[in-house]
């Protein structure tokens, strides 16, 4: 009768290798939403990853909007770390920079590709997420809604604009 190997542990990842995390500034579903909307595909013999950002942008009108509502989103629950206002608004530009390319179609969304903003905006989150949480003030939520309503406005302009350009590309005699 052979003899028996001893079992051995075997180890595998998913998600693949993360950045080391202090518990003050760790935040597991931020980290899993920019994750998934910028880095979790990889382009094979590249080693250029993307996420479900460019795909969704691929959607007409639609999927700008949805793409940069899960990125406000972030932002929100960014605020609520203690990340300084000045922070929120880098952030916010961001976004407005990632929306502006999943704008222009096919080309904006390859780029959309290299620019990354939920991963930029989770990173900002790690070095400036404060370790103890103060209540929200009235000024902090007055802040962040402005911030969010002019974010929001600069994307509804965007796809206005998108919107008519396409109308005038679709039927140019007619008006």
């Amino acid at each position: 009768m052979p003899a028996t190997k001893p079992a051995q542990e075997v180890e595998f990842e998913v998600l693949g290798k993360e950045k080391p995390q202090t518990a003050a500034n760790a935040d597991p579903f931020i980290a899993l939403v920019a994750r998934l909307m910028d880095d979790i595909f990889i382009i094979p013999g590249t080693g250029i990853r993307f996420g479900l950002d460019p795909l969704i942008s691929l959607l007409p009108a639609f999927g700008a909007t949805a793409s940069a509502a899960v990125s406000l989103v972030l932002i929100a629950l960014s605020s609520r770390r203690g990340v300084p206002k000045i922070v929120l608004a880098r952030m916010a530009a961001n976004v407005l920079v990632n929306a502006a390319l999943d704008s222009v179609p096919v080309v904006g969304d390859a780029l959309s590709i290299f620019f990354r903003s939920n991963a930029r905006n989770y990173e900002l989150l790690q070095k400036h997420a404060t370790r103890e949480t103060r209540p929200s003030t009235a000024g902090d939520w007055l802040f962040l809604l402005g911030l969010l309503a002019a974010a929001v406005a600069v994307i509804g302009l965007m796809i206005v604009g998108s919107y008519t350009i396409l109308r005038l590309l679709v039927a140019p005699g007619s008006h």
